[in-house]
């Protein structure tokens, strides 16, 4: 690469630079960064001060509605009849857990696929499911999809089984911005080996979640740089004008029950680093930038921010979730054959391992986007120890910390950032397809789980 004066001045700053952790030590000290909580509204405006410290222009915060979730306290008991056993596990109530308490069968169903769920029988019992993807699929298997199935077979009650061990009970929401059809608990691996072996045994499960769903505020954090010109809210034009923005986005919220620091304490961090390099830069068309709020809740911010984008008006779209995390990259083109080749060209010349693929899924702020047919480019980052390419590793727990993270590779990624947003910005990207995009969803057996998740778009019928 022969970078330009400007910009080598602007990555030499950004490796030298603390600006990513700072923001992920501030955000990591805040309590309760959940959708529609004190500690999310404190978050966003951290991120607004980070990027207007950084010389983003127009940073400004847009709120929106959300269903607000409280977990408040759950309680779950096994016991066995025959043998006299009581016990009494560790468990987090999963948001949009409607309050519930009730005893049925224990009933264990694997990975919760539709036909583990029949072979099973799940009709009136509690439901327990691992968290991981099944080895045989090749695509995510999101725990929406998997309460989706279970509520369908008439399950009672679900437990979600974390398979990362540690004690770990794992969290996450059962719907998108919208109480379940039946209440969902966590527990940890090691609680879920006891389960399997109960439920051989006819056990039965006592659950209770006091939890509560009700009407909050979230909001979205916004900014300009690069030429002045188009932003998400101007009339459409064309990509030969250049007034065409790029829109690069992070969510800043994360589940309660840890600090948030991988997910996605790091990539909104890496955003804002990444925010002063471009300001820098000498870039061909206009830049937004947002930090976004409740994506654990269900992408709730980033529709709101695409239901008030003039989506013709956009560019292309770069999602940091999950990047900052470890220093190998998984680059997600989600169907853009121009931008998983832009992207493994840059990342070529940089010599920054990563692994780069076109496979769409919808579990991502990008979604919005996606589904109109707008280019998106996903950065996420590969655990060394993950058991599998959906493996969530110590996110959605509490094991989810601060000292997790390294400040060399949130610089490194930070710079990465900067420079694909650049050449985002300076390349040709087709529009894609909406059917086409629908179609590979369904070739790839997702559109069953979108629907049982209720995410399908009604459009797509």
């Amino acid at each position: 690469m022969n970078p330009s004066d400007a910009t080598a001045a602007a990555l030499g700053h950004a490796w030298l630079a603390d600006d990513a952790w700072d923001l992920l030590t501030r955000l990591t000290e805040l309590d309760d960064r959940l959708g529609g909580h004190p500690g999310e509204r404190r978050a966003a405006e951290y991120v607004a001060e980070a990027l207007t410290d950084a010389g983003v222009r127009e940073v400004g915060e847009e709120p929106f509605p959300v269903q607000r979730w409280d977990r408040n306290d759950v309680e779950f008991a096994v016991s066995v009849p025959d043998r006299g056993v009581d016990r009494s596990f560790e468990a987090v109530a999963l948001p949009y857990s409607p309050a519930y308490e009730g005893e049925a069968p224990l009933v264990d169903v694997g990975h919760g696929t539709p036909a583990e769920l029949d072979e099973a029988d799940v009709a009136g019992a509690v439901a327990v499911t691992r968290t991981a993807t099944p080895p045989w699929f090749d695509r995510p298997y999101h725990r929406a999809e998997k309460v989706g199935h279970a509520a369908a077979a008439g399950a009672e009650a679900f437990v979600f089984v974390n398979h990362v061990p540690g004690q770990l009970p794992p969290t996450g929401a059962l719907r998108f911005d919208a109480e379940a059809a039946i209440p969902g608990i966590g527990v940890s691996k090691e609680t879920g080996a006891w389960l399997a072996d109960y439920a051989e045994e006819g056990a039965r499960a006592h659950v209770r979640v006091n939890a509560a769903t009700e009407t909050g505020t979230s909001r979205n954090v916004v900014g300009a740089l690069g030429p002045e010109g188009g932003t998400e809210r101007a009339p459409a034009a064309s990509s030969e004008s250049g007034d065409d923005a790029v829109l690069v986005l992070a969510h800043f919220d994360a589940h309660d029950v840890g600090e948030g620091a991988l997910d996605n304490g790091c990539g909104i961090a890496t955003v804002a680093a990444a925010a002063r390099a471009l300001v820098a830069m000498d870039l061909p068309r206009p830049v937004r930038v947002a930090g976004v709020g409740s994506e654990e809740l269900g992408l709730v911010g980033s529709r709101a921010l695409a239901e008030r984008t003039d989506l013709d008006g956009v560019h292309a779209v770069v999602n940091v979730d999950g990047a900052g995390r470890f220093r190998d990259l998984n680059v997600l083109a989600h169907g853009s054959e121009a931008m998983a080749d832009l992207a493994e060209s840059l990342l070529g010349d940089l010599g920054h391992p990563a692994d780069v693929s076109t496979r769409p899924h919808p579990y991502s702020d990008h979604w919005p986007f996606l589904q109109a047919g707008v280019p998106v480019v996903q950065l996420h980052s590969k655990n060394p120890d993950a058991s599998g390419t959906w493996d969530r590793g110590w996110t959605h727990t509490r094991a989810d910390t601060r000292d997790k993270a390294d400040r060399r590779t949130l610089r490194e990624h930070a710079m990465v950032l900067a420079l694909l947003v650049a050449e985002v910005a300076g390349a040709d990207l087709p529009r894609l397809d909406p059917d086409e995009i629908r179609a590979r969803l369904a070739d790839a057996g997702a559109d069953e789980g979108m629907r049982a998740a209720g995410i399908w778009p009604d459009e797509w019928a």
